[in-house]
């Protein structure tokens, strides 16, 4: 049975953030993940955790200045010092919340700009590096350019194939059924084809982005795939619910932990 996470950036958001942990933990989930936790201290998150129980499964590390519309920085030339400090930054909050793997975000910049590439790969391997001295997998997102127009890693393939050259054996995909079925479809073949390499999975209706199985893709039968293919891994619940969070848990209930 899948392992889900509640993604707290989206769900439960009727409260403040700090008291979604223990309303995820009253729904059921034993785990979270959400985007970012950096407006608070390390030790407040961590103990948001540990009120409620939960496993922290994911987050990202810092994206750059978010506000004013930066997507990450990891692709962008002449931010290197600045992206290095980051994965350090990420490292304290991952040390005090036990998370096992982080994802780093590439940045709004052509996929095709050849000073951009160079510098995503020196990331992946710098981020990869540290993570990896830490026990922790580094995990890319292909995000579709619909949601996050101009968006670096907007392709799984090309996202796979960095993975196979770069052979680090910590460095995993991100496999997101949402924005695999906007950006490319035949989410089921693709999942068995890509499964050796993922190491953290997401799940969302299309195209609304909210409840599994109010859209177009059959969110069921990819839970059990998941479960044929022996994927042991988090999946990270990243919709929008469509109401109240608790009043459209109804697809969770078999779940429940």
């Amino acid at each position: 049975m899948p392992r889900f996470a509640a993604n707290l950036t989206m769900m439960f958001n009727e409260r403040p953030f700090l008291d979604r942990f223990a309303a995820a933990a009253d729904a059921g989930f034993t785990a979270v993940e959400f985007l970012f936790p950096y407006d608070f201290a390390p030790d407040v998150v961590a103990a948001k955790l540990e009120a409620a129980g939960l496993t922290q499964a994911l987050f990202n590390m810092p994206p750059g200045d978010w506000a004013a519309g930066e997507r990450g920085i990891a692709a962008l030339p002449g931010r290197e010092a600045e992206f290095d400090a980051n994965v350090d930054v990420a490292l304290t909050y991952a040390e005090a919340t036990g998370v096992k793997r982080l994802h780093m975000m590439a940045g709004l910049i052509a996929a095709d700009d050849a000073a951009a590439n160079a510098a995503y790969r020196r990331a992946v391997v710098f981020a990869a590096g540290k993570l990896g001295a830490k026990g922790l997998d580094l995990v890319l997102e292909p995000i579709n350019g619909r949601d996050m127009p101009g968006y670096f890693l907007n392709d799984f393939d090309r996202a796979a194939a960095l993975i196979a050259e770069l052979k680090l054996p910590n460095l995993k995909l991100q496999y997101d059924v949402y924005h695999r079925q906007i950006l490319h479809g035949d989410v089921l073949v693709s999942l068995e084809a890509m499964m050796p390499i993922v190491g953290h999975v997401q799940i969302a209706s299309v195209p609304k982005r909210n409840e599994p199985n109010t859209g177009e893709l059959n969110d069921t039968a990819i839970f059990a795939a998941l479960d044929r293919l022996g994927y042991d891994g988090f999946v990270g619940c990243e919709y929008r619910p469509a109401a109240v969070t608790e009043d459209g848990l109804g697809w969770f209930a078999p779940y429940r932990g």
